[in-house]
């Protein structure tokens, strides 16, 4: 049984942190999912009911999304998820550029040959999901994000996995921006083929330049 439903019918019977965890992801899906659109109030009462909980766990969980830049707290007004400028953007695309490239060139000289099957594997299925339609556009972004996750995996830093990952949640604020761009997937998809041809061929330096340019085109994409 969930925290949630422990709280709110029987008590408590796991942790408070472990409570306000579990409400910072479901809050977390919420925005990425649209249904707490950018910009807009957060209704702390309201949730509060919808969850059966207590405003504590609330607020720390707002605290967490705070911290990772999705939430924004304004003085005496609440909090409010938080909407991603265009320097923002340029910004997060910036420092995912040069630590994922980084990451990129690693994996092309260290990683072993079972490690880049499982990458083109990835990416097989990053070539079926692009088919066209408008379904298949979240199964290209899940893909395409446990490619790049697995790929900082591999290059085994975990600074930069984490730094990584906080950068990433503040770029879903926009993905479907940038995703539902004519033609943006097939883009990303080519961008894709010829970091996978640089990473085959042990091309570090290649490799490097391939991903500098797919986080490029999608800055452009996303502003």
């Amino acid at each position: 049984m969930s925290a949630l439903m422990s709280e709110g019918r029987t008590g408590l019977s796991l942790s408070p942190r472990a409570l306000y965890v579990e409400v910072a992801e479901l809050l977390r899906q919420r925005i990425f999912q649209r249904e707490l659109e950018p910009g807009s109030w957060i209704d702390e009462l309201k949730i509060a009911e919808e969850y059966g909980i207590s405003r504590t766990p609330l607020r720390e969980a707002l605290k967490v999304l705070a911290a990772e830049g999705l939430v924004t707290m304004k003085v005496r007004r609440g909090a409010y998820v938080t909407e991603v400028s265009t320097q923002d953007l340029s910004d997060v695309y910036h420092l995912l550029s040069l630590l994922e490239s980084d990451a990129a060139g690693v994996v092309a000289t260290k990683g072993t040959d079972a490690e880049l099957t499982e990458l083109m594997s990835l990416h097989a299925e990053l070539e079926k999901a692009a088919k066209p339609g408008p379904a298949n556009t979240d199964a290209f972004f899940a893909v395409n994000e446990r490619f790049h996750m697995r790929l900082l995996e591999i290059a085994n830093n975990r600074w930069r996995d984490q730094m990584v990952a906080d950068l990433r949640k503040v770029m879903k604020l926009n993905r479907h921006n940038s995703l539902l761009k004519t033609g943006r997937i097939q883009e990303s998809l080519q961008e894709h083929r010829a970091i996978m041809a640089a990473l085959t061929a042990r091309d570090a330096e290649a490799t490097v330049a391939r991903m500098r340019e797919h986080f490029a085109n999608g800055l452009e994409a996303a502003a």
